[in-house]
């Protein structure tokens, strides 16, 4: 098993496990799937500062985790929100815990020693993997998505590295 930058011939994997959560609508705002085309372009986004990761077995992608610069401004340099999505098939078994805490040791070398998470506040198995790994509440957004007719709040979580 490998955590590797992602390439681009990972971009259709990368679609496929993002566009297996959009039912559920426990992970993302987008309603409908979306298509490699469409991902180009935020796929080329990712740099060696703020990159896309992809966690490997046997070939093949079962999860990617993607740092975005927060905010755009250079106070909040240090401040990514961080993304992991999972396969059905890989959840539950710590794939997670183990991205999360690449996640917090990569960002030293990127210089980052703020890393936030927005998820929605009905996600509880996401919530309490980022609480499990030391990250709070830092702020929460009512109501603020329509999917089906219904409003969805979103939870931000954040935690502050030890090497700021």
């Amino acid at each position: 098993m490998t955590i590797r930058i992602a390439e681009h011939r990972d971009l259709p994997a990368i679609v496929a496990v993002y566009n297996e959560t959009i039912a559920s609508r426990m992970v993302t705002a987008d309603t409908e799937p979306t298509t490699v085309e469409a991902r180009r372009q935020w796929f080329f986004s990712h740099t060696p500062r703020r990159p896309l990761f992809v966690y490997e077995s046997q070939g093949v992608v079962l999860a990617w985790l993607s740092f975005k610069s927060f905010y755009g401004r250079p106070a909040y340099a240090g401040t990514c929100e961080i993304s992991i999505y999972i396969t059905a098939l890989a959840r539950g078994k710590g794939l997670g815990t183990q991205l999360l805490e690449f996640a917090e040791q990569y960002a030293i070398s990127i210089d980052v020693d703020t890393l936030l998470g927005f998820i929605f506040s009905h996600n509880v198995p996401s919530i309490k993997l980022f609480e499990r790994q030391g990250y709070s509440c830092w702020g929460k957004l009512p109501h603020i998505a329509r999917m089906d007719g219904k409003r969805f709040s979103l939870t931000i979580l954040g935690k502050q590295l030890g090497n700021g």
